[in-house]
């Protein structure tokens, strides 16, 4: 299999497992599929600064990002989400499969700190295929700013 997100990978020579799980609708069941905790399924979320300004956000499972503490971060006042017609064309990737490694454009990356010290996985570009690699390696490749920008997800 060759993706976009694997040829980046490979291109920035990062050690990485390939996990092939069929569909999903949840993080517990994103977990579960790939083998992993909860906190190890990192979900990437495009934010919107501007008009074609956009960057990642990688957030480990059962978190959220805390809009004061990122806002904070960038210096800015506002900032959105894109609806996924705008995430796809920013990214080239759908929405439950997006990933900054192999993106289209190469946008900032703000990495949440409790992603250090672990193994994460991460969207491949395809739905059922991800990917476990180092998380600081990731990080480092990514050249991503490590910051407190999450919360705990709210109990539903």
């Amino acid at each position: 299999m060759s993706s976009p997100a694997l040829a980046a990978l490979d291109a920035a020579g990062l050690p990485y497992r390939v996990i092939r799980h069929g569909p999903v609708s949840s993080l517990a069941e994103a977990a579960q599929a790939r083998g992993v905790e909860v906190t190890d399924v990192v979900k990437t979320i495009v934010v919107r600064r501007s008009e074609d300004d956009h960057l990642f956000v990688l957030t480990p499972g059962g978190r959220v990002i805390s809009w004061p503490k990122l806002r904070a971060l960038l210096g800015v006042s506002r900032l959105s989400m894109p609806d996924a017609a705008t995430a796809k064309a920013a990214t080239g990737y759908e929405r439950g499969t997006i990933t900054p490694f192999g993106s289209r454009r190469a946008w900032p990356v703000v990495a949440d700190t409790r992603l250090v010290g672990r193994t994460i996985t991460l969207g491949a570009g395809e739905h059922g295929i991800s990917v476990a690699v180092d998380a600081e390696a990731a990080l480092e490749a990514l050249d991503a700013t490590v910051a407190d920008v999450t919360e705990p997800e709210p109990a539903r």
